[in-house]
């Protein structure tokens, strides 16, 4: 049995304490470093305060901050005091951030002072950075405390998802689930002398679960409070970091900032890993030409169905650069299309101890995604190789259909993205009265190159069937991003859809 018992209690006490767990890069004065056993205790003075409060056991407290050593500490501390932790995506408008912490039934809210005025005034908001009574500084309780041993299957989280369309959903997450992720992402342990750069937003799972990762792995954070690409760049050469972790669409955003490249020492890099979106052939080898030192790998998981649904191939072939992995052993993945349920094509299943039990409040979207047996539809379109490897094709409810031929939008980007000038491509389909729907590309060229419209689409005519070729080409400097950085297509497809509107 494992000693992990609690999400909010990962440190391990065979370990120096006394080691730098986290390099916080939130104030502009400079960068403040936590050891193992400050973070510990930070986290435990934090449960001491919420119990102090009276916050009673299963009760939901959230987090609405930029990246932060106290987001992670009240994070910590919510969950060993018996709490739910709930992340907010800041990035929300007010009206969606009130929708949740009502649907949530919050009880109270950690708030950085940017957006403490975000918060509704009847639930009650701690400030952090905030020294006075009612601030984060005044709830913190040193002293002992044992962390809250769950009951099977108690949650420890709530994760929002934004979705596509409509309100975001909660997404409980269990203490066990989670610890089963903590413990097959350290089993065999990283090298003790990694540095991770985390610079995704922690209200996402990306981010979040690699915190846990290295705090189990007991490794070093270097966080920053937001992305920037060149501030990401700067942080891997002052700090030596070894591990980046990230979304594709950043690393993309850094490949294109040459003269930051050019001046950074950026050889300590060792592991750069990317997830949460689709990855280029280009960005790929543009990594392995900008990090020389590093493995460069794709991973994949969904907020529903946990960050550790792949891993390393069981006879040791190595992972092509494309694929997401090899289906884990401790993870029962397949390939579902139309009844064939072992298909070498088809939308992802996947069932382990990380998937969701169900969404809050919403038992007819979740009869929709969860069978009673426990298995996940992530509604993620994968082809398996030979080897067994999967990759990802496209979302299903992105596909759309021209002329009777479904279009999965991935497919087209990646395609296009093999242009030399192509940095990146975004496609979104524009309804059309006799097709359905047609393809419309937005391109971000690479820099100092220029591109005519008519050049990408007989580029996207000769290298793929005619009915991917995009109908209408924007090109834009950069593509607009979601508050977890990922492309934005909503935005885009209203964009693609309005021009269409001024063509006809």
């Amino acid at each position: 049995m494992s000693a992990l018992f609690n999400l909010g209690d990962l440190l391990n006490r065979s370990r120096d304490p006394e080691k730098i767990a986290l390099i916080d890069l939130s104030r502009p004065e400079g960068a403040r470093e936590f050891s193992h056993a400050e973070i510990d205790d930070a986290s435990r003075s934090v449960a001491r305060g919420l119990v102090a409060r009276g916050l009673q056991r299963g009760e939901r407290v959230a987090i609405l901050s930029a990246n932060r050593v106290e987001f992670l500490t009240a994070y910590f501390g919510t969950m060993r005091a018996g709490l739910v932790s709930v992340p907010i995506n800041y990035k929300f408008p007010d009206e969606t951030v009130e929708y949740i912490l009502r649907d949530a039934d919050i009880k109270l809210v950690f708030a950085d002072a940017e957006r403490a005025a975000s918060v509704p005034a009847d639930i009650p908001v701690v400030t952090f950075g905030d020294s006075r009574a009612d601030g984060f500084d005044a709830l913190c309780d040193p002293g002992t405390f044992e962390s809250i041993r769950p009951a099977k299957d108690e949650i420890a989280m709530f994760l929002y998802t934004s979705g596509s369309t409509g309100r975001p959903k909660g997404v409980p997450l269990t203490h066990a689930g989670h610890l089963w992720v903590v413990e097959v992402r350290i089993d065999p342990p990283p090298d003790a002398d990694h540095r991770v750069l985390v610079a995704a937003p922690l209200y996402h799972m990306n981010g979040l679960a690699m915190c846990k990762l290295a705090v189990g792995a007991h490794l070093t954070i270097v966080l920053m409070p937001q992305f920037t690409a060149t501030g990401y760049i700067e942080a891997i050469g002052r700090y030596g970091v070894t591990w980046l972790t990230s979304v594709p669409t950043m690393l993309a955003m850094v490949s294109r900032e040459r003269e930051a490249l050019a001046r950074t020492d950026l050889s300590s890099v060792r592991i750069a890993r990317m997830g949460s979106a689709p990855v280029s052939q280009k960005l790929y080898d543009d990594l392995r030409e900008i990090f020389p030192n590093a493995l460069i790998t794709n991973g994949y998981g969904t907020t529903e169905g946990g960050p550790a649904c792949y891993g390393a191939h069981p006879d040791g072939i190595p992972q092509p650069g494309m694929s997401i992995g090899y289906p884990r052993p401790d993870c029962d993945a397949r390939l579902v299309d139309g009844d064939n349920l072992d298909a070498d094509q088809g939308v992802l299943q996947c069932r382990n101890p990380s998937v969701t039990p169900g969404y809050h409040n919403l038992p007819e979207k979740t009869a929709e995604v969860l069978s009673a047996d426990g298995w996940y539809d992530t509604g993620d379109i994968m082809r398996r190789d030979e080897n067994g490897f999967h990759y990802f094709v496209g979302r299903a409810d992105d596909m759309f259909n021209c002329g009777g031929e479904n279009i999965y939008p991935a497919e087209v980007e990646k395609m296009l993205e093999k242009h030399p000038d192509i940095e990146q491509a975004c496609v979104v389909p524009v309804p059309d009265e006799i097709k359905g729907y047609k393809p419309s590309a937005f391109v971000v060229p690479v820099d100092g190159k220029e591109l005519q419209e008519q050049t990408v689409k007989e580029f996207a005519l000769a290298n793929g069937p005619a009915y991917q070729h995009p109908r209408q080409v924007a090109f834009l400097p950069s593509l607009p991003l979601t508050g977890t950085n990922k492309i934005d297509r909503k935005a885009l497809t209203e964009r693609a859809a309005e021009a269409a509107k001024e063509t006809v």
